[in-house]
């Protein structure tokens, strides 16, 4: 993690502690916008100063993170191995922005997402990790809650959706040996995709384990 991570100052470009603390901060943003896919990240960085002065340090400082688990606040310590040791705390307030996935139009909860429901703007992100930057990671998911115009899109928000709702009229289609049987079904819980559900064949009145195909249809689990 981050706090295996020493930053080294430039020998041939010595810098404040304080310009090194910022350049480490930058360093850190740089690589979660990375891993995060982020689309035209930008940062605004705000030292908060210790209240005690910096004292000279003669030998390259050390800057380790301590905790930059949240973006927003980034927290840091200069270590000095110029005798008489010292290290420094620092906090660097981060305001962070991008290009990121948002609600073109108001969506209830529960409404599967069209390429017309999302668009892609430029929105503060300090406080949402999980934002979207892909419009096709959004599209075809279904929203856990009411989305209002402009929204912010977060992947925690989205779910697949639910194609097999309890109660339903479904088709149990199994095929085998080239040999396709459909009957009718009775739905006995929600699935999405893939899941697995209790299907009642309207025919027999038996209850089979049965995977969701695709809306009103499901098929044997044990096919």
């Amino acid at each position: 993690m981050f706090g295996a991570v020493v930053f080294h100052a430039a020998a041939a470009a010595p810098r404040s502690t304080e310009q090194q603390v910022l350049d480490a901060a930058r360093s850190v943003l740089d690589d979660r916008a990375s891993r995060e896919a982020w689309v035209d990240p930008q940062f605004e960085l705000v030292m908060q100063r210790p209240r005690e002065p910096v004292p000279s340090c003669r030998k390259p400082l050390a800057i380790v993170p301590v905790d930059v688990r949240q973006a927003g606040r980034l927290r840091f310590e200069a270590r000095c191995a110029d005798g008489p040791d010292w290290s420094q705390t620092f906090t660097v307030k981060a305001t962070l922005s991008a290009r990121v996935v948002v609600a073109a139009v108001a969506v209830p909860s529960g409404h599967t997402l069209a390429s017309g429901d999302v668009a892609v703007e430029r929105h503060d992100i300090t406080s949402a990790p999980d934002v979207l930057s892909d419009p096709a990671a959004a599209v075809g998911q279904a929203s856990r809650r009411p989305l209002r115009s402009g929204d912010v899109l977060r992947s925690a928000w989205l779910a697949a959706p639910v194609l097999v709702k309890r109660g339903d009229a479904v088709r149990i289609v199994a095929q085998r040996e080239g040999v396709t049987v459909t009957v009718p079904g009775e739905a006995q819980e929600a699935g999405t995709l893939g899941a697995v559900v209790r299907v009642r064949n309207s025919g027999n009145g038996r209850v089979i384990r049965a995977r969701v195909l695709e809306a009103g249809v499901v098929q044997p689990a044990d096919l």
